[in-house]
């Protein structure tokens, strides 16, 4: 585990954990869409991370809005990575949502408002403003306090290449001076609308002043031309944010709590109407993100019928569903249908499929979460570890990773070997070695009858010890 903050003060502290899919970084493409072999914490699913590179290529142009993608394959073969790697590529400009089915029935709101609001995450304004700043050198500050100590004023003195003016400060311009810390020397910048200070930086014209330098200090260059300056303010939220802050029964302050509540037709309908009209003006543009649903199939009858419409409104994101699922029934209905999903839904998507890694596939996944948790295996135990996720799961086999680095820790060894693997794969047991032991002692067992042999021997052990 990893901790890192940023001194900045804008930030307090990053988590980072090892987790299933913190290795990918990407969809491992290269410049013509074409996967690689093995390329940023991919592996193999050649045909499918190909049509994915199309669905990104897609998204990245941001022409288009309400489609849907399912990514339909057996348990294990990287749908949910695919989609990670999806997210990590198209960056953090592009809004990226992510839900499980099964969470849409946990929330405190109804099905359809839980899957709302995930849409309207996933859709971002990116809107454009200007605004007036001063941006100069610091010359002078001079401030004058009166005896009483109330009331303050001063004069400010700055200047670029060409220019240099005095600034009448009052109160709350030299309360900002005194907050930042502005000395002479320093390169700051004014917001003529609300008086906020940012300091920029320390002037080249100061660099022989070593006193009044600090081992982080950073050096800029004085700015040129007017002080005046106009400059366009890029401001990028969420269709959700928008309708928490404009709806008055919950304020801005949902956005910290997440207790968002329902949101009236009435308020996204006002804010769907200005975001057009600020499209119109050039004043807005519209990113249409992407919406990630795994376990598609936990969804029900109602859930889907709500998609179904949702994806055809003009504010609508890329939606990207995940499935493991044949032949199954649809919640919420009594008939069968492909993947758990209604035909009418399916009929709508694209169907990207995954198929299950080869032995050279698994052994490259193995290797790089090994490097991912930081655990070394020499070559036998790695072909072991390989031979284990063919027979079992590639999921289990990752799951031994961690498991057999703590035994190597025990017997001080720098790498884990076959007796680590060996050992923990005896302590462990996958599903198919649970589900034959289940077979063997389900007398042992409460069955759903509430029958189950306590303190006394099955009637098989007993004929065999007879």
């Amino acid at each position: 585990m990893s901790v890192s903050t940023k001194t900045d003060g804008t930030e307090l502290g990053n988590l980072s954990l090892i987790a299933a899919h913190s290795h990918i970084t990407g969809l491992g493409l290269d410049d013509h869409l074409q996967p690689k072999e093995a390329s940023q914490g991919m592996v193999g699913q050649l045909s499918a991370r190909r049509a994915a590179g199309v669905i990104l290529k897609m998204i990245q142009k941001g022409k288009i809005a309400g489609r849907a993608i399912l990514i339909a394959g057996p348990p294990s073969t990287g749908k949910t990575a695919i989609a990670m790697g999806l997210s990590q590529n198209l960056g953090s400009n592009v809004p990226f949502t992510a839900i499980a089915g099964s969470e849409i029935f946990s929330k405190e709101l109804s099905k359809t408002e839980a899957l709302n609001q995930a849409f309207r995450k996933s859709i971002g304004v990116r809107i454009k403003e200007e605004t007036e700043l001063i941006q100069g050198e610091v010359v002078e500050i001079q401030i004058d306090r009166s005896l009483t100590g109330g009331h303050k004023q001063g004069k400010l003195t700055i200047r670029t290449t060409d220019m240099e003016t005095i600034y009448e400060l009052g109160n709350k311009m030299i309360d900002e001076l005194t907050k930042e810390k502005v000395i002479a020397g320093d390169v700051i910048s004014i917001d003529k609308s609300n008086g906020k200070i940012t300091k920029l930086g320390r002037s080249y014209t100061r660099a022989r002043d070593y006193d009044a330098m600090g081992p982080d200090t950073k050096f800029v260059s004085c700015p040129e031309g007017e002080l005046q300056t106009r400059k366009e303010v890029v401001h990028t939220v969420s269709l959700h944010e928008i309708d928490v802050i404009n709806s008055r029964q919950q304020g801005f302050l949902a956005l910290f709590s997440g207790d968002t509540g329902e949101i009236r037709s009435e308020v996204r309908e006002q804010i769907n109407s200005k975001v057009a009209e600020w499209k119109e003006e050039g004043k807005a543009d519209i990113i249409p993100g992407v919406l990630f649903i795994d376990e598609v199939h936990m969804l029900d009858i109602e859930c889907f019928s709500y998609i179904n419409t949702a994806l055809e409104d003009e504010f609508a994101p890329v939606v990207i569903m995940a499935t493991n699922r044949g032949i199954s029934k649809t919640r919420g209905t009594n008939y069968k249908s492909p993947h758990g999903l209604p035909l009418d839904l399916l009929d709508r998507t694209i169907i990207i499929k995954t198929e299950p890694y080869n032995e050279n596939d698994i052994s490259k996944i193995l290797k790089i979460r090994s490097q991912e948790e930081e655990t070394d295996f020499n070559d036998d135990a790695l072909s072991l570890l390989t031979k284990i996720g063919m027979e079992t799961s590639l999921r289990y086999a990752s799951n031994l990773i961690a498991v057999s680095y703590q035994i190597s820790k025990k017997r001080r060894s720098e790498k884990v070997e076959v007796s680590d693997v060996m050992r923990s794969y005896e302590l462990f047991y996958d599903s198919a070695r649970s589900v034959q032991f289940l077979e063997d002692n389900g007398s042992q067992y409460i069955d759903d009858d509430g029958n189950v042999n306590i303190g006394q021997k099955s009637d098989d052990q007993m004929d065999t010890s007879n």
